[in-house]
């Protein structure tokens, strides 16, 4: 992109430096005339002497500047530069000296890039040196030996002109056997900023904090009532623990006036671990979690961090709408897991930090944005997104402030990708976490002295900083919150600046999206398993009675499965997406019919129980039964080819359903059990079993008749013999009647018993006479003589 030539401010450069650097090239001609007269042949030995002084010893000295104090000096500061020399080479370097060199400002924001890249070129442009004594000076640099060094110069003696951004240079010159002359050995060049003055115009700088982190949470709970959460590892615990990357962050970032961006899934997993939680190890085994005290601790101190402060909120899970864009929304169900997504971030926030964040903003990876990139970002409620200015650019000398509509009700704030990039790489380093830090600052002045105008400028670095990055990123905010030329923004400000009628508000097509993002984006084959894990959940939660125990977890680990940490770690988002479907999978499959072996039936008619098991927690219902005669006419079920009945079972419990059936022939029929929803759909896999029908054989039928016909004989018999008893008593009662009446001695004689004893057995043996016609009637019926009814048939 174009860029103005000069800054605002700079164009009056120092006369009384220039004045001396011209003064001295003056007093240098006489000798500059003498050595033209040198012959042809010295010209080229001198020539050939400086190639080599410029090829074989360059380089091989490396000065790292691992501090620069103050980052931005005012007028009365003293610069320190401190740091460390290294000799690379083979061979001992003699009559080192270290020198601090000032250049000329740089004019563009360009420039600065440019010498950011070339910040070790011996080759490069070098400045003016700053006076001798303010040298550092090693007799002798050993090979592969380190020394420290750290020089220090009052800020009057760089000589700084304007307000601008200097060159500041670290050069180590010596000589070594192979090349015995002054030489530069090695350079380290960074910036500093210069504006002691307080600006007239301050740019408004907005610094985004996020607290993003991986997924780590699925959706499996512990079997128990408390449903206790299970996490894949047990990295999130070293991230929150002290010292870890989202300790530093929150401890970093209390102390600055930025904008934070929160991923709710974050917040949900760590309020997590501050209850009993599980860890999945390798082996798939669980151990219980031990960083209770640490999760506590990091939420209480997250929520002191952002008291009074601005907290944008993704998206639940942080979803990656780019990947969504371009290869999901052809699948069915997709945008709906974006919009629930978004309807999480309330009760998650809310609750855990007591605070209401706002939601307006979308953020696509690395702000990169095309049409269909910012419909999906819209689609779920945002009507501001993040893009950033390498994606959104725009053909002006100076950069424009954030803010811009580029229709549809929606602004976008477009970010710096300067500054934003400024901490990304490897900063374990001190040295290159100072040039970071100069150089970001550096992005920074040079923006503001472009226009001279109040503009806006919003910093969105890469989502999950290390914990090298975050502390050089808290070291260029503090010197820019202390600085003279900026003051702190939030978020909401910046999109509701004026925009600037000149910038660009046309979207990127499709076509100029990064390559090198679209190669890390989710597969198709991503978005269609979670529509599939959808659809089973779907089936799967119409037979819970709590269905909030699963579908929660459930939704929030489809979310997940979305997320913009899976780019660049397609191994690793296959796997969790396989976990999450098999997990379901075994959950459904914990209500199912028990099998059966053949069932056997030896007469014309049985119930048959099907039982159905619940291994799950909870109850479940809304379930019907089906059992289908596949042979209808040797053996119905019910009356008909099959029967439905409903089911419930309670949570670890089996029920045994039993069905009616009837043979009409016999032989083997075919019976399928299968379970349904109350919608008709089937659940789970189908039972089946054969019914060998037997018929009761004529054999048989014969066997029971006897048996019949020998307890009614048996009846018969023990009739007659009473009768007969009975018969035959009555008429001996007669004749002893009749005898005594006549008073005869026979009856004496037949019967020697006492009169007394005589009528009682009388008495006795008429009550027991049946069918007396002077006798009342019996206490109890007459034993009938008919056959017996059929017994209790027992079901089978």
């Amino acid at each position: 992109m174009a860029e103005a030539a000069d800054f605002q401010g700079t164009s009056a450069s120092p006369a009384r430096r220039w004045l001396r650097r011209t003064g001295a090239l003056l007093a240098g001609a006489p000798l500059l005339a003498g050595l033209l007269q040198l012959p042809v042949a010295s010209s080229v030995a001198a020539a050939g002497q400086e190639s080599a002084r410029a090829t074989a010893g360059s380089g091989s000295v490396a000065v790292a500047v691992d501090s620069l104090t103050p980052s931005a000096p005012t007028e009365g500061d003293t610069v320190t530069v401190s740091g460390t020399v290294t000799n690379k080479g083979r061979q001992a370097v003699t009559d080192a000296h270290l020198d601090l060199q000032v250049g000329p400002p740089l004019e563009t924001r360009s420039s600065i890039d440019a010498l950011a890249r070339k910040s070790d070129d011996v080759q490069g442009p070098a400045g003016e040196t700053v006076g001798g004594k303010y040298a550092e000076k090693f007799p002798e640099l050993t090979p592969g030996v380190s020394q420290p060094f750290s020089i220090s110069v009052p800020v009057d003696e760089l000589d700084l002109g304007g307000d601008g951004v200097y060159q500041l240079a670290v050069a180590l010159s010596g000589e070594t056997a192979a090349q015995p002359w002054d030489q530069v050995l090695g350079i380290q060049r960074t910036f500093l900023p210069w504006q002691p003055e307080e600006a007239g115009t301050k740019t408004k700088t907005t610094f985004l904090w996020p607290l993003i982190s991986s997924s780590h949470m699925v959706a499996e709970t512990g079997s128990n009532e408390q449903q206790t959460s299970v996490f894949r590892d047990d990295e999130l615990a070293e991230e929150i623990a002290p010292g870890g990357r989202l300790e530093q962050m929150v401890s970093l970032g209390k102390g600055l006036d930025v904008t934070w961006v929160i991923d709710p899934d974050l917040l949900a997993s760590v309020d997590a671990m501050t209850k009993s939680y599980e860890v999945r190890g390798a082996d798939g085994s669980t151990t219980d979690g031990t960083h209770k005290a640490d999760a506590n601790r990091w939420l209480a101190e997250l929520q002191k961090a952002v008291a009074g402060k601005e907290v944008v909120a993704l998206p639940y899970g942080d979803p990656d709408l780019a990947s969504i864009a371009h290869k999901g929304t052809s699948v069915t169900g997709t945008l709906n897991h974006v919009k629930e997504a978004t309807d999480a971030i309330d009760p998650t926030i809310t609750t855990i930090l007591h605070m209401k964040p706002s939601k307006d903003f979308a953020w696509p990876v690395e702000g990169a944005v095309d049409p269909s990139i910012v419909k999906v970002a819209t689609s779920a409620g945002a009507d501001k997104v993040i893009a950033r200015s390498d994606s959104l650019q725009d053909d002006l000398s100076y950069t424009p402030s954030a803010a811009r509509p580029i229709g549809a009700g929606t602004t976008a704030v477009v970010t710096d990708a300067r500054m934003s990039s400024a901490f990304q790489g490897d900063l374990t380093r001190a040295s290159a976490s100072t040039l970071a830090v100069q150089r970001f600052l550096a992005q920074s002045l040079a923006f503001g002295l472009q226009t001279g105008k109040e503009r806006s400028v919003v910093v969105a670095p890469q989502r999950m900083p290390s914990v090298s990055q975050a502390q050089a990123m808290a070291e260029a905010l503090g010197t820019l919150q202390d600085g003279t030329w900026s003051e702190s923004q939030d978020l909401t400000a910046a999109a509701k600046a004026k925009p600037d009628p000149a910038a660009n508000t046309r979207v990127p097509s499709a076509s100029a999206y990064p390559s090198s993002l679209r190669k890390q984006e989710l597969p198709r084959a991503a978005f269609e398993q979670i529509a599939r894990t959808q659809g089973k959940l779907d089936k799967f939660k119409v037979i819970l009675t709590r269905q909030d125990r699963v579908v929660t977890p459930f939704g929030r680990a489809m979310e997940r499965e979305m997320s913009t940490t899976w780019r660049g770690r397609g191994v690793a988002a296959v796997g969790y997406r396989d976990g999450i479907e098999g997990y379901l999978d075994g959950l459904i499959d914990g209500v199912k019919l028990i099998e059966k072996s053949e069932t056997k039936l030896s007469g014309r008619s049985a119930t048959i129980p099907v039982t159905v098991q619940n291994n799950l927690v909870q109850g479940v219902e809304n379930l019907e039964l089906r059992l289908t005669s596949k042979n209808p006419t040797r053996l119905k079920i019910g009356g008909d080819a099959y029967e439905e009945q409903p089911v419930t079972v309670n949570g670890g419990h089996a029920q045994s359903v039993k069905f009616t059936t009837s043979a009409n022939a016999n032989g083997r029929a075919e019976v399928v059990a299968q379970l349904y929803t109350q919608d008709g759909q089937k659940y789970g896999a189908p039972v089946t079993f054969d019914v060998r029908v037997t018929e009761v054989t004529p054999t048989v039928m014969l066997v029971i008749g006897g048996g019949v016909l020998l307890l009614v004989l048996a009846g018969f018999r023990m009739y007659t013999q009473r009768k007969r008893a009975a018969a035959r008593e009555a008429a001996e009662d007669e004749a002893a009647e009749t005898d005594g009446q006549a008073g005869g001695p026979a009856d004496a004689k037949r019967n020697p018993q006492a009169p007394g004893d005589r009528q009682e057995e009388e008495s006795g043996s008429r009550a027991d006479a049946p069918g007396q016609p002077s006798d009342p009637a019996p206490d109890t019926a007459a034993e009938s003589a008919d056959p017996s009814g059929t017994g209790e048939r027992v079901d089978r």
